[in-house]
C-alpha cells in the first residue's frame, strides 16, 4: 500500500508548472483539476514514476482524444536531464530519414512552444541581418510555402497565429448564379424596350441606340455544416475563421456547429473580427470537444432549418471525419434528404491528409454516395484548393462516385495509420 505524500516538497509547484504547459498546449486543464491533483498526490503518495503519471492522468485529463498530447508532455516535462536536448530536437526543423529506414514518431509543435515559449520555432524567421533584399523576400516566400502544408492539428501557437494571417488574404471567389432580375449590359443582347422607349421620349422620338439587358448575377449561397467534436475541434476552429472569410468576401453564408446538438452561429461570425468572432462560438456553444450524434444533428437540421436556410441553389460545407457511431442506415437517410434540398454537397474531410485513407468505418460509407465531393481540409493548400473548387461550380460531366470512393492523395500528407475506424 502506497504511503501518504505529507511533505511535497517543490511537488506541488512543479504540478501546477506541468498543468500550465498542458493549458498552453490547448488541453482544458482549470484550476479544480490542479487542486484534485494535489489531493489525489497526497492521499496515494508516489512510489513510481508511472504512478505520478496515472495519478496527473486521471485528474487532469477527462477525454481519450487528450492522452497522446498528455503522455508527450508527460514524457518531455517529467524527464531529468536531457529535457532541454528533447526540446530543443523537437523544435527544430525534420530531416530526411533514408530509404528503408523507419521514420520517428510524429511530434507535436504545439507542445514544444508550451513548453519552452521563448525557443523560435522551425518556421520562424532567423533574426535580421544585414543581407541584401532578396534574400528576406526569398526566405519569407520559404517560410510561407512551409506553413501552408503544416496540419493544423500540429500547429504550434505562432503558426496558428500566422495561419490565420495568411488566410485572411487567400483570394476568394464564388461560382455565379443567373438570377430572373435583369441588368443593363453595355453589348448587343436581350434587348431592353422599356429603357429603349424612355431614351426615344428623351430624344424626340428619334430611335437613337437600343439598350440592352442581361440576367444579374449574384454569388451562389453557402451553408456550413461543421463538427466540434473532440477529434474535429481543432480543425473546426480554422474552418469557421473561413466561413468568417467567406461571408465577408460577398457571400450568403449560414453556419451552424454539431456535437451532441445543433447550434446555429451565423451571427455570432457576422463580427468584423474573426478572432472575436470564433471566441464568441466557443463561449457560445455548449458541446465543443464533446461527442458526435451526426445523425441526430442532420435530422434537426432537415426538419427544422432545412426550408429556412437551404434554397434549391445552395452549396452545403460539410466539416467531418465521419466516424460517428450509432445507426448507419439512420445516417445515409438524412445525408440523402440533405443532398435532395440542395444544389451541390461538399465534404470537407481531414482525414485525406493520409495517403492510404480508406472508407472503411460505416458512417464514412453510409455518406460517400449523398456528397457531390470529398475534398482534404487539414492545412491552408487543401483550403486554397477548396477555395478554387467554389469558384469553378458544379461540373456537369462530373462523377460523383469516382471523387467520394478515390479522393486524390496529396504528396505533401504524412503517412497513414489505422484510419478506417470500426466498420
Amino acid at each position: 500500500m502506497h504511503a501518504p505524500l505529507t511533505s511535497p516538497g517543490r511537488l506541488a509547484v512543479n504540478v501546477v508548472h506541468f498543468a500550465r504547459v498542458l493549458r498552453t498546449a490547448g488541453l482544458p486543464v482549470g484550476t479544480d483539476r490542479i487542486e484534485l491533483a494535489l489531493q489525489a498526490l497526497r492521499v496515494t503518495g508516489l512510489e513510481s514514476r508511472t504512478d505520478l503519471h496515472d495519478v496527473l492522468a486521471a485528474c487532469l485529463i477527462d477525454r481519450v482524444e487528450h492522452r497522446l498530447m498528455f503522455d508527450q508532455a508527460f514524457e518531455l516535462f517529467w524527464r531529468n536531464p536531457d529535457v532541454m536536448a528533447r526540446l530543443h530536437a523537437l523544435l527544430l526543423p525534420q530531416v530526411r530519414v533514408k530509404e528503408g529506414a523507419r521514420p520517428p514518431p510524429p511530434q507535436n509543435r504545439r507542445l514544444g512552444a508550451a513548453l519552452f515559449p521563448h525557443m523560435p520555432t522551425a518556421t520562424t524567421p532567423p533574426p535580421p541581418e544585414r543581407v541584401p533584399l532578396e534574400l528576406d523576400a526569398r526566405l519569407t516566400w520559404s517560410d510561407r510555402e512551409q506553413l501552408r502544408k503544416v496540419d493544423f492539428e500540429t500547429m504550434s501557437a505562432d503558426e496558428w497565429a500566422a495561419a490565420r494571417r495568411l488566410l485572411a488574404e487567400l483570394p476568394l471567389a464564388f461560382e455565379p448564379l443567373r438570377t430572373r432580375r435583369m441588368r443593363a449590359a453595355p453589348h448587343a443582347g436581350r434587348p431592353d424596350w422599356r429603357a429603349t422607349l424612355r431614351a426615344m421620349a428623351r430624344q424626340g422620338g428619334q430611335l437613337w441606340s437600343v439598350r440592352w439587358q442581361a440576367p444579374r448575377m449574384r454569388p451562389a449561397p453557402l451553408v456550413v455544416l461543421a463538427d466540434i467534436s473532440g477529434s474535429m475541434s481543432r480543425y473546426s476552429r480554422m474552418l469557421l475563421h473561413f466561413a468568417h472569410a467567406l461571408g465577408r468576401a460577398g457571400a450568403h453564408v449560414e453556419s451552424f456547429t454539431f456535437g451532441t446538438r445543433l447550434s446555429r452561429i451565423s451571427r455570432l461570425l457576422r463580427h468584423t473580427d474573426p478572432d472575436l468572432a470564433v471566441q464568441q462560438v466557443v463561449r457560445a456553444v455548449d458541446d465543443w470537444s464533446g461527442g458526435t450524434r451526426l445523425a441526430a444533428c442532420l435530422r434537426e437540421f432537415n426538419r427544422r432549418w432545412a426550408r429556412r436556410v437551404l434554397p434549391a441553389h445552395a452549396t452545403v460545407l460539410l466539416i467531418t471525419d465521419g466516424l460517428a457511431h450509432g445507426d448507419a442506415d439512420a445516417l445515409a437517410e438524412q445525408m440523402q434528404q440533405l443532398h435532395r434540398s440542395c444544389r451541390r454537397v461538399l465534404w470537407l474531410n481531414p482525414l485525406l491528409r493520409f495517403e492510404q485513407f480508406e472508407p472503411r468505418a460505416a458512417g464514412v460509407r453510409a455518406m460517400l454516395p449523398h456528397v457531390d465531393r470529398m475534398v482534404a481540409a487539414h492545412n491552408l493548400d487543401s483550403l486554397a484548393d477548396l477555395a478554387h473548387t467554389l469558384a469553378a461550380g458544379l461540373n456537369p460531366t462530373h462523377s460523383r462516385a469516382r471523387h467520394a470512393t478515390h479522393p486524390t492523395p496529396d504528396p505533401a500528407r504524412g503517412p497513414d495509420a489505422s484510419l478506417g475506424g470500426p466498420a
